[in-house]
């Protein structure tokens, strides 16, 4: 599904938070703590949680894991109005977070995704949702992996662009897909190269088409994000989302 939306704007969120019917917040965040310091966001971590953080095998990975999912409990705890350190997860089988009893009852549904220096957390409600970020990095784009991993309509659509112009298609290619692959949250089972998506720059963000299913195209709605500069990302909505806002979150 096709659907254009307006640039979005990174805004302080309201201290009274709330998630309308059909609303799609997503929340940028920095991977390091400012104010609020590195035990305080590990003090709210489930005891599962903090043996995850352990097993990093560098400190600014281990840092970065209990920053990101103490954020991500602050964030969620504040559309349940409740302690964050209550919150208990459930994993789909394969590996897709879900919030467990009491709260699954709320339908209220998350991902989360990071890159380098930055975090986004996609939150709504009622209906699966996928988030993907990227840093933008030249040297890669020019490798040879759209070839392996991309549809060959998404690879003679990326090859016929100027040279100038396939780095900034081929993340906006790579990260409509992963956003996609991760809402459906079916992880290396779903092949990359079994769906499509928009990929030009300056074109809507879309799914054009999947292998043995087309009414999966009508199901999903894709959008491209602007989170900062030197980096590219994409969010991926089961059914058209109303209302799109972004969040930006300080300590």
């Amino acid at each position: 599904m096709t659907t254009v939306m307006p640039h979005l704007e990174w805004c302080p969120p309201p201290r009274d938070l709330t998630l309308g019917e059909g609303e799609v917040h997503v929340w940028r965040a920095a991977s390091d703590a400012t104010r609020v310091g590195l035990e305080d966001w590990r003090q709210t971590l489930s005891l599962s949680e903090q043996v995850t953080a352990e097993r990093f095998s560098f400190r600014r990975d281990r840092d970065r894991f209990i920053i990101r999912r103490g954020r991500l409990r602050a964030i969620l705890g504040r559309y349940l109005a409740t302690d964050s350190s209550r919150l208990q997860f459930n994993y789909g089988g394969r590996g897709k977070p879900a919030l467990a009893a009491p709260y699954r009852d709320t339908q209220l549904r998350f991902n989360v995704s990071r890159s380098d220096g930055l975090v986004l957390y996609a939150i709504t409600r009622g209906r699966e949702v996928g988030v993907d970020l990227e840093q933008i990095q030249p040297a890669i784009a020019q490798e040879r992996i759209p070839e392996h991993f991309f549809s060959a309509r998404e690879v003679a659509a990326l090859r016929a662009l100027p040279a100038g112009e396939q780095v900034e298609a081929f993340f906006a290619c790579w990260t409509r897909k992963e956003a996609y692959v991760k809402a459906r949250g079916e992880g290396l089972a779903l092949r990359l190269d079994s769906f499509d998506v928009s990929l030009a720059p300056g074109e809507p963000a879309a799914l054009l088409r999947t292998v043995g299913d087309a009414e999966e195209v009508c199901r999903w709605s894709l959008h491209a994000l602007a989170p900062a500069r030197g980096y590219a990302a994409a969010l991926a909505v089961e059914e058209p989302a109303g209302t799109l806002k972004g969040w930006h979150w300080t300590d």
